[in-house]
């Protein structure tokens, strides 16, 4: 098929100050199996980078020989939305894939993608699985599976099974570090959340959770594909007790006004759950147990915050009343 008249896939990455991940994601989307009768190309937007971002991507361009083209744009204003809304007006494609700039695709990801555009086309979104990249330096205690485990942990996870089904609102809300989307969806939809969205690699963000629910609430069709694989790196410095703290109160403070608004008020319950905690943790004895309800404790702490925010964000489109 002439390529001229092939459906088009943009994979697009926003990176911060991430060189040697981004260097190794993409060189797994530049070596990947390109799908049939598609034509792919990278758009990787440069949000405020202090470090070698650009000549990495530069020398990838350069080593590049037979995989999809890579471009790359600037963002100088910090925070993820304003790359993503920066990148937005730019793609016509026919689909756009996220890829975060920590991630490694599966060899079969970019055929996948395509294959999933092509077998359902009555879908307008498209998420597939993104697991820990584990290399058996991470500590044991993350694959605890008892009472104790840490959930969710630092490390991204998502994971639906090995069935394809349609996802709604009620059964799970993919992020956007294995989203895929119709070109039409995403001009209709429009931007990201600045204010729900991470500056630099702060650990709050929830401005993808906020564009999948608007993009539901018109009416978009989500697909899960297990066969869409991304593997997300880890770090070990995240598994902290001081980092999952901090990670459990800002995951909670950022996503708590995603299915509700806050009217400033905490909800009776939360002080419950709170009390229940600390004395979980003035109590226990056990290392595991202490770790667990520390960090339920951030989490109630950051639900409450959430909740007092005086300028609930409902994005663009008052998302909260759904």
């Amino acid at each position: 098929m002439d390529s001229m008249n092939m459906p088009s896939l943009t994979v697009l990455i926003c990176t911060h100050n991430r060189a040697p991940l981004l260097e190794r994601t993409l060189l797994h989307l530049v070596s990947a199996r390109q799908p049939d009768e598609w034509s792919v190309d990278i758009l990787v937007v440069v949000n405020a980078c202090t470090d070698n971002s650009i000549e990495c991507i530069e020398n990838m361009v350069e080593r590049n020989k037979t995989g999809p083209a890579i471009r790359w744009i600037e963002e100088p204003v910090p925070g993820k939305s304003n790359a993503l809304n920066r990148a937005i007006p730019l793609i016509d494609s026919d689909l756009v894939a996220f890829v975060d700039d920590d991630h490694r695709i599966d060899p079969d990801y970019l055929a996948n993608v395509c294959l999933a555009a092509d077998k359902n086309a009555d879908a307008d979104l498209f998420c597939g699985r993104i697991l820990p990249d584990w290399d058996g330096s991470e500590p044991s205690w993350v694959h605890d599976t008892g009472p104790y485990r840490i959930y969710p942990l630092p490390v991204p996870r998502f994971d639906q099974g090995d069935i394809p089904r349609l996802l709604t609102p009620e059964t799970a809300i993919p992020g956007g570090g294995n989203l895929i989307i119709r070109g039409a969806l995403l001009r209709q939809v429009g931007t990201f959340s600045t204010e729900l969205g991470p500056t630099g690699h702060d650990l709050g963000g929830s401005e993808d959770l906020d564009w999948v629910l608007r993009a539901q609430s018109l009416g978009a069709r989500l697909q899960y594909v297990p066969s869409i694989l991304q593997y997300h790196y880890v770090d070990t410095g995240r598994f902290s007790i001081s980092y999952l703290i901090k990670k459990s109160f800002m995951r909670s403070s950022a996503t708590v006004g995603i299915r509700n608004t806050p009217n400033g008020r905490v909800p009776l319950y939360l002080y419950r759950k709170l009390g229940k905690y600390l004395v979980a943790v003035l109590t226990s004895v056990r290392t595991n147990r202490r770790r667990f309800y520390l960090v339920r404790t951030a989490a109630a702490l950051g639900e409450m915050h959430g909740h007092r925010r005086k300028t609930q964000i409902t994005s663009a489109s008052g998302l909260g009343a759904s």
